[in-house]
Formats: C-alpha cells, sequence, structure tokens
C-alpha cells in the first residue's frame, strides 16, 4: 500500500505549525480542567477506528499506553459499551465522541441524552476541550484517510 500523496497537513504552509500549537493547546487545557490524558486518547481512538485511520489509531494506541492505559481496555474501546472496563465519564466520552465523529449518521447527531451525560461528568471548559480534541482527532482522520497516510511504525516496535 502506498501513499496517494504527503499529507495536507505537512503540505499546506503554516498548516504544521497551527495544529501542533492546536494539540498543545487542547492538551494544556485538558491539564487544566483535570480531564485525564488517557480519556482524550481514548475518546481520539474511538474517533479514528470509526473513520478507519490506521495511522491515528496506532498513535492514539501508542500515546495511551505511554500515559499509562492497559492493553486490555484499550483492545477493548471498540466494544466499550459490552465491556466494564470504562468509567461512566470515560463511557460519556466515548459515546461523545462516536456521535461527533458520525455526525451525518442521524437526523440528530449529537442527541440532548448524550451531550448531557457528558455535561454532567466534565464541566464547560473541559467539555469543550473534549469536543474540541475530538474534532482536531476526526480533522486529522480526513486528512489521512483521504490520502491513504500508512502508519510508518513497522509492527513489533
Amino acid at each position: 500500500m502506498k501513499s496517494r500523496m504527503e499529507s495536507p497537513a505537512i503540505v499546506v504552509p503554516d498548516v504544521p505549525q497551527a495544529l501542533q500549537a492546536l494539540g498543545k493547546a487542547l492538551f494544556a487545557s485538558a491539564e487544566k480542567t483535570a480531564i485525564p490524558s488517557r480519556t482524550l486518547f481514548l475518546s481520539y481512538l474511538r474517533a479514528s477506528q470509526i473513520n478507519g485511520d490506521s495511522v491515528c489509531v496506532e498513535l492514539h494506541s501508542r500515546n495511551a499506553l505511554a500515559a499509562g492505559e492497559t492493553t486490555e481496555r484499550l483492545l477493548a474501546v471498540a466494544a466499550w459499551r459490552e465491556t466494564e472496563h470504562f468509567n461512566d465519564a470515560e463511557r460519556a466520552a466515548l459515546a461523545l465522541s462516536e456521535s461527533v465523529t458520525r455526525l451525518s449518521d442521524r437526523e440528530d447527531p449529537v442527541p440532548d441524552k448524550i451531550f448531557n451525560e457528558a455535561a454532567r461528568h466534565f464541566d464547560e471548559a473541559a467539555l469543550a476541550t473534549l469536543i474540541a480534541g475530538i474534532a482536531t482527532a476526526n480533522l486529522w482522520n480526513r486528512f489521512n484517510v483521504s490520502t491513504r497516510q500508512i502508519a510508518s511504525v513497522p509492527a513489533g516496535k
């Protein structure tokens, strides 16, 4: 398999710096609002799984492991509803991630039930950070999937 072209995140002038700044701002906000980085990585991983972005699935899995996530929980993310591995706040973040990622799958893409459950666990600043992070993961997914970016880390490393 071969990429169609370099990622737009690299080709378009000033975009790499802007995206790096956005990523730093999101993690700084997560720290201020007490969102565990593991929760962000789980949300990003779920969006990337849905979008079929192998580069981001691998990246977010590795980042989550580095942040202290367990292999068992990472393996269960795709089936998070059917496992007891996740707490209520993580479940709310995963549901929100799915809704924000699948905007065209239903008439009400982010139903009040899902949004309100997330708002029950995250204050406004934390919720804004989570939503912005999920949207950013989706942006990267669209760059990678449309240009067929290939994960560059060999298996087993």
